[in-house]
C-alpha cells in the first residue's frame, strides 16, 4: 500500500486533490455551443441502432425480481438543460432504480446538512471494491467510503433529518420526483423480492452501527434504502434527473431548484470517481462524464453546465454496469465530444 492509503490523513488530502482536479478541469474547460437538437436526435437514434441486437451481459439475479425484466428492452436519452427530450427506443418503460438512486439521496444529505458532511460522516475515496463489499468495511477507517456504494449509501439514508421512519422515507421520495419533475412511485414487487434476500446489505448496516457510522436505527435505515432502491423510473426519468444536475441543480420542467448550485460540482466529482462501480476508472478513461449506474439496468451521466444522457437495458456486465447503457452513452460522448477532459471516441 502507498503512504496515502497507511497515513488517513494524506488519503484524506489526496481524495481532496482528486475531487479538485476533477472539478477544475471540468469547470475550466472552455464553454462550446450545443450541438443543435438535430445532432441530439441522430447520435440517439445512431446509438441506439449500433448497440440495439448486442446480446452480451445478463440480468442481475442476486435479486430474485430483476431476473424477470425483458432482457431485449432498451431505451436511451438526452434530456436538455431546457427541458427537451430526444429519445430512441424502449424510453418509457419503468424498472427500478437501484443504486442509481444514491447520488440524489447523497444531494438531499447535502441539501439539509450542507456538502461537507457527506466527507466527515461519510467519505468520497473509491473502494476500487465491488459495490457491495463488505471488506471495504475492514479495510478503510472511513468504514462507509463513499455515498454511492452500498454502504455510504445505507448511511446516507441514515443521515436524512427526520422524525420518524415514515417522514424519513418520505423525504428521500419527495426528493427523488423533485429531480425527476413528476411523481415516482415504489415498485413494491421489487421492494418484497429485495428486502426478503437483504442478508448482505443487512450486514452491512450492522457493521455500520457498530463502527459508529451509521446514523439511525439499522434496520429502520435498511428498510429505507431498500425502499430507495426499489423506486420505478424510465430512462427519460433518469434524463431528466441528470439534466437537473446539469441546470445546476434546478429541474428543468419545474423549476425547482432541488439542491444547491454550489453543491454540485461536488456531487458530480463523487459520480466521477465512484459512480462506475469498480470499472470508474475505466468509464472516465473512455468516457469521460460523471455518472450513476444501477444493477436495474439504468444508467445516467451528465455533461456539466449543458445535459444529460440516460440509457436503460437489463443486461449488465460482470461489474453490475448495463452493457447497451453503457455503450450507448459512451458511444453518444464521443460523437459529440463532451468528455469533460475533451473530446474522447469510443
Amino acid at each position: 500500500m502507498g503512504r496515502a492509503s497507511r497515513n488517513p490523513r494524506l488519503a484524506a488530502v489526496a481524495a481532496a486533490l482528486a475531487v479538485s482536479l476533477v472539478i477544475g478541469v471540468a469547470q475550466a474547460r472552455p464553454p462550446a455551443a450545443d450541438p443543435a437538437a438535430k445532432d441530439f436526435q441522430r447520435v440517439v437514434d445512431a446509438a441506439h441502432a449500433k448497440y440495439k441486437d448486442l446480446k452480451d451481459g445478463k440480468n442481475a439475479d442476486y435479486i430474485p425480481i430483476l431476473t424477470e425484466t425483458p432482457s431485449d428492452l432498451f431505451g436511451v436519452v438526452i434530456v436538455a438543460r431546457d427541458g427537451k427530450v430526444y429519445a430512441a427506443g424502449d424510453v418509457d418503460y419503468k424498472f427500478s432504480i437501484q443504486s442509481v438512486s444514491k447520488p440524489f439521496t447523497a444531494a438531499l444529505v447535502m441539501k439539509q446538512q450542507g456538502a461537507a458532511v457527506l466527507h466527515d460522516k461519510i467519505g468520497v475515496e473509491p473502494t476500487g471494491l465491488p459495490f457491495n463489499s463488505k471488506m471495504a468495511l475492514e479495510l478503510h477507517d472511513a468504514r462507509s467510503v463513499n455515498p454511492l456504494v452500498n454502504a455510504g449509501a445505507i448511511a446516507a439514508v441514515s443521515l436524512v433529518q427526520a422524525g420518524s421512519e415514515q417522514e424519513r422515507w418520505n423525504k428521500v421520495l419527495e426528493n427523488l420526483s423533485d429531480f425527476a419533475g413528476a411523481p415516482l412511485g415504489v415498485i413494491e414487487k421489487v421492494y418484497d423480492s429485495e428486502y426478503t434476500t437483504a442478508f448482505g446489505n443487512r450486514a452491512i448496516a450492522n457493521l455500520l452501527y457498530n463502527y459508529g457510522r451509521l446514523y439511525s436505527d439499522p434496520e429502520e435505515a435498511l428498510r429505507v434504502y431498500t425502499r430507495q432502491c426499489s423506486v420505478g423510473v424510465s430512462a427519460r426519468d433518469l434524463g431528466m434527473m441528470g439534466a437537473t444536475l446539469a441546470n445546476g441543480g434546478v429541474n428543468p420542467l419545474t423549476k425547482k431548484q432541488v439542491m444547491a448550485a454550489s453543491d454540485v460540482p461536488e456531487l458530480l466529482a463523487v459520480m466521477a470517481t465512484a459512480g462506475f462501480y469498480d470499472e470508474s476508472g475505466e468509464w472516465m478513461y473512455t468516457a469521460g462524464l460523471p455518472a450513476k449506474t444501477g444493477v436495474g439496468g439504468g444508467i445516467v451521466a451528465v455533461v456539466p453546465g449543458r445535459f444529460a444522457i440516460a440509457g436503460f437495458s437489463p443486461r449488465l456486465n460482470e461489474a453490475g454496469n448495463s452493457v447497451r447503457a453503457m455503450h450507448a452513452i459512451r458511444d453518444i460522448a464521443g460523437r459529440l465530444g463532451v468528455g469533460v477532459f475533451g473530446a474522447n471516441p469510443e
